[in-house]
């Protein structure tokens, strides 16, 4: 929601980016670069410790405390991502237009209305003693590297200002914002509700958006695998609902091979999470290390530890579940109220001041119900009512970072199973392997039980009718412990079968990821780190075999649109890069989701499911249109060569991978400096993924991450991101990684020779 929000007008950094591109730019180059080597002292630090750089910026630690080692971690996350760091906490506390101006006021409204800020707070509250002293060490860290006057990144000059002190919030508010942005029923209610506004059914609503498919593979294959919870606490939540479910707008990918399927002969573990493309990467790659902690993985910029990775015992990765943790409630006002449980409840208001550079502060009302805020004051909604917000991530008791500090400490799956009990949201699919041979999955997380009736699709009456009636218990959520076919794979499907008694939400990504890595998986007896990349990196999709019946049975009326089908027809589905067939296919598909443009009033409709079934049945969105949806597909055809002209591209140039830096690309001055673009093959339901907008083909959201661990032999495990370690556009690091990420090339999972040391010693 606040990435659409953020709209900004960046009239004075076009004059200030003339100046660097005309003359100042090898200034710029020196006088922002971080210092990598020889001795720095900073205040806080207890005893010596190091960072180490590689050849690609790969960043080691060492330490002789953990707080040293998270306090080092937050002078080297400065180092290289200090903006990135910046712009992550002024967003979360809606404190953009204060240095990007009026503009960006719409962002803060949002933030300030839903008080992430305010949660990230009490989230620190929350926190044990030890985690806690471990995120004030990591916050030390950064604010000690800020007292040296360090050289800043050039976005800081082009804004002109300088970094605040952080405070642990600072860190925390970003962790809320990836919950934010991976917890997405919200969306979907919205979208619901103003097909609701619209006049359509929720018959037609429930055509327009299907079910997932009964015969689609689960994480869970059975209930009777789980552990028992108690009767009597799974009677209390036995829920009779119709679990309509539809496609979400997650795609990440991970899985784990019990050692009888690995060449090796130890556990294999592969996770790619997909998330939006960025300049900088979401990640840094690091290998932290003190006495009794030994962690490698992928890091958040701004929060401490290693979020994926493994350490000397264990191995993990990460995809969204999608557990529905959001729902909005539609008040009944009444007077300066509103109606709850037959009383009325005044809203307890509170103030937000908003500073915007270049004009008077705004001042911002923003009403609180029990459910949380009127978010329809600051967002569009149809009808009149006013919607409260409820979401998991906004109650109090949120300890989530506490999960991550210590599971990567982990070295059981007991110990694993107690981190994870801390584990709040936002929901996701974990998957673990270990030395011992044991693979494991469970979906952690706080996760609503509704009452029947209340399927979390739509907006509910906020009367106190429909509340909450507590969270699915730990020992409940779904779980998988060494099953019989030597693997567990998750990609955002549906977690659980239809006799789970709990429900776990509506919105589900399309199987086709996860169909196509289960039959890769079975194709061979055994596997090793160079078959899971192959995995990792096949783009074949599954989409254009769903809808190749469509191709066979329409009639082109052009010569050109005849040839296309006939090529279409032997193709093999493979969308690489390369491809024409591709470019055609994804193209054509992008004039089919346009079939109910008029009824839904977006533009494109991207619902693969209810496509194919109109395509072949029929639909009142093609009678609406006069025409047959046989005859509609092949006018679309026609419509997609016209479109992509005479000569047809292949597809990776059509569907660039676009790393947008995303305060600087809105300059074209900027974007070329700041933005990255490459080649890049897939689709949305690919493996390798390569989700793009329809309206141009761009990629803004793929693969972030890749990790390939072989627990056999460790120290051949592979990971990678794309983009580079730096944040700096003048460092070499910058965006070094990304043709071998581009090409499907990995870097050995450890930090590689150092080609810069800097030691830290303890200052005054």
């Amino acid at each position: 929601m606040f990435w659409r929000l953020l709209k900004l007008t960046l009239g004075v950094l076009v004059v200030l980016a003339l100046l660097v591109l005309v003359g100042g730019y090898y200034y710029a180059k020196t006088a922002t670069l971080p210092r990598t080597s020889g001795r720095l002292a900073l205040s806080g630090l207890s005893a010596t410790a190091e960072i180490q750089r590689d050849a690609y910026g790969v960043i080691r630690i060492e330490a002789q405390s953990l707080a040293d080692l998270f306090f080092a971690q937050g002078v080297a996350h400065a180092q290289e991502r200090l903006w990135q760091m910046e712009f992550q906490r002024r967003l979360g506390a809606g404190r953009l237009a204060e240095v990007l101006g009026e503009a960006a006021l719409p962002t803060d409204r949002f933030m300030r209305t839903l008080g992430v800020y305010r949660a990230a707070e009490e989230a620190y509250r929350a926190l044990s003693p030890e985690i806690r002293d471990q995120l004030d060490a990591y916050v030390a860290g950064i604010n000690a590297y800020l007292e040296t006057n360090p050289p800043l990144p050039l976005e800081f000059r082009l804004l002109g200002f300088r970094p605040e002190p952080w405070k642990p919030a600072d860190a925390l508010v970003w962790a809320k914002l990836m919950s934010w942005e991976l917890s997405k029923n919200y969306d979907q209610e919205l979208k619901r509700y103003r097909l609701l506004a619209r006049g359509l059914s929720k018959e037609r609503i429930n055509q327009l958006m299907p079910p997932y498919p009964e015969d689609a593979p689960t994480v869970v294959k059975s209930v009777a695998a789980l552990p028992e919870a108690g009767a009597e606490t799974l009677a209390d939540a036995l829920l009779e609902l119709s679990q309509k479910t539809r496609v979400g707008l997650w795609a990440s990918n991970n899985w784990v091979v019990a050692p009888w399927r690995s060449k090796s002969g130890g556990a294999l573990l592969a996770n790619d999470p997909h998330l939006r493309l960025t300049a900088p990467s979401i990640w840094i790659l690091m290998e932290l290390s003190a006495p009794g902690f030994h962690a490698v993985g992928a890091s958040f910029p701004g929060l401490p530890g290693i979020v994926i990775g493994r350490n000397d015992r264990i191995a993990w990765g990460v995809t969204n579940m999608g557990a529905d943790v959001q729902d909005l409630y539609v008040l009944e006002e009444v007077g300066g109220g509103y109606r709850y449980k037959g009383e009325v409840r005044p809203y307890r208001v509170r103030e937000e001041v908003i500073p915007v550079k270049g004009r008077d502060p705004e001042r911002l009302r923003v009403r609180e119900t029990v459910y949380g805020p009127v978010i329809s004051d600051v967002v569009e909604v149809p009808g009149q009512a006013p919607l409260a917000l409820r979401w998991v991530s906004l109650d109090p008791g949120d300890t989530t970072l506490e999960a991550f500090m210590r599971l990567q400490r982990a070295r059981s799956f007991e110990e694993f199973l107690a981190a994870l009990r801390y584990y709040v949201a936002p929901s996701q699919n974990f998957v673990y392997a270990d030395r011992s041979g044991k693979i494991a999955y469970i979906a952690p997380g706080r996760i609503p039980i509704r009452k029947p009736g209340h399927s979390g699709a739509y907006p509910v009456p906020g009367n106190g009718a429909w509340d909450w009636q507590g969270w699915i218990p730990f020992e409940a959520l779904p779980r998988v412990e060494d099953p019989p076919e030597g693997y567990i794979v998750t990609a955002n499907q549906k977690p659980v079968p239809k006799d789970y008694p709990y429900l776990l939400g509506v919105d589900w990504a399309e199987p086709y990821r996860a169909e196509r890595i289960e039959a890769l998986l079975r194709a061979e007896e055994k596997h090793d780190l160079e078959s899971l990349a192959a995995i990792q990196l096949d783009e074949v999709s599954l989409l254009f075999w769903a809808f190749k019946p469509v191709l066979e049975r329409i009639h082109p009326k052009s010569e050109a649109a005849r040839a296309w089908q006939q090529r279409l027809l032997a193709w093999d589905g493979d969308a690489r890069a390369k491809s024409e067939e591709a470019s055609v296919f994804e193209a054509w598909y992008t004039e089919l989701t346009r079939l109910p443009e008029a009824e839904v009033g977006e533009r494109y409709w991207e619902e693969p499911r209810y496509l194919l079934r109109a395509m072949l049945e029929g639909d009142p969105a093609c009678t609406a249109r006069g025409v047959g949806c046989l005859e509609f597909a092949a006018d679309a055809l026609e419509a997609a060569l016209r479109r992509l002209g005479e000569e047809v591209p292949p597809w990776g140039q059509l569907h660039p991978a676009v790393f947008r830096h995303l305060v600087m690309s809105q300059d074209p001055r900027l974007r070329r400096l700041f933005e990255r673009r490459i080649a890049h093959g897939g689709d949305r339901y690919t493996v390798n993924v390569g989700i793009y907008r329809p309206e141009g083909f761009r990629m803004f959201w793929g693969p972030s991450y890749r990790q390939l661990v072989d627990l056999g032999r460790p120290e051949e495990s592979r990971f990678i991101h794309p983009m580079g370690q730096s944040g700096n556009v003048f460092s070499r690091h910058y965006a070094d990684l990304l043709p071998l990420w581009a090409r499907g090339a990995y870097l050995p999972m450890r930090a590689g020779a150092p080609k810069a040391r800097l030691v830290l010693e303890p200052g005054r």
